[in-house]
């Protein structure tokens, strides 16, 4: 029946009792799967992590800038690393680190939550915050 309608005869469930053909043009049906599957991969949205890096000392203005740039970071879906690295003698007030953890955690709780801790490695403390589902 295939060969006479200039068709493929396709089998679907070779596993089924009795197994299932149907009769169809394979060629199309390959390129509509193609098709479908690219579809599917340009509408898909690849999370990003962005990193946002900060001293101890920062000043009120380069503060605002950089929570600005982590607020547009998160309006575009993108996770956000906030790194603060300790030099020299900035490692014995590591309080003043986690207290600037802290404020960025409370500013950004409207439309941010905490997915890793802040926590101390080496000489730099790292916190990261994921935009809240819509």
């Amino acid at each position: 029946m295939a060969q006479e309608q200039g068709l493929d005869l396709v089998e679907i469930a070779p596993n089924s009792q009795p197994p299932v053909c149907k009769i169809l043009d394979y060629g199309r049906y390959k390129y509509q799967a193609q098709k479908k599957a690219a579809e599917a991969r340009k509408k898909q949205k690849v999370v990003e992590i962005k990193e946002i890096k900060m001293r101890p000392n920062i000043d009120t203005h380069d503060y605002e800038v950089k929570m600005k740039n982590m607020q547009r970071f998160f309006n575009d879906g993108d996770k956000v690393k906030v790194t603060l690295r300790f030099r020299g003698r900035e490692m014995a007030h590591q309080d003043l680190g986690m207290k600037l953890l802290n404020r960025v955690k409370e500013e950004t709780v409207e439309y941010a939550k905490v997915e890793l801790q802040p926590k101390l490695e080496g000489r730099q403390m790292m916190m990261v915050l994921a935009p809240l589902s819509k």
